[in-house]
């Protein structure tokens, strides 16, 4: 598949809904903040159409850990978080290291991964990206 990041982008935006986002921050999505709670399924689908690995971060709010960020690093060292949008001003995202993703990935919220998947590659099929 060739198609470069930004190009992937207007995908996950169309793709992402309150169902493909983690179901405990359901009430949290909202359509003027699609990417919000959608980093994990969002990373393993970007790695699916574009390789790389997978990098992991906390985000904290006021110095606390309050919860984690995926976004994913591409072969040639560039990194791609169609997510970055999703944060309010006092949530800041620290560190970030490589994690492997397991054969089975992903565990937790595969539900929400397979939807999401699904409507990225129809729509790349539709568009004959795929």
């Amino acid at each position: 598949m060739s198609i470069t990041a930004d190009e992937l982008h207007p995908y996950f935006l169309s793709a992402w809904g309150a169902d493909t986002c983690y179901p405990d921050s359901r009430d949290e999505w909202t359509p003027e903040n699609p990417s919000r709670d959608q980093c994990g399924m969002t990373a393993l689908v970007v790695q699916d159409v574009l390789g790389g690995d997978l990098i992991l971060a906390e985000v904290h709010v006021d110095g606390v850990k309050v919860g984690y960020h995926y976004w994913n690093r591409l072969s040639d060292g560039s990194e791609v978080d169609l997510t970055r949008n999703q944060f309010r001003p006092e949530e800041e995202v620290v560190g970030g290291d490589v994690v492997v993703r397991p054969p089975d990935a992903p565990r937790r919220h595969r539900e929400q991964y397979e939807l999401l998947r699904a409507r990225v590659f129809d729509a790349l099929t539709a568009d004959g990206r795929a």
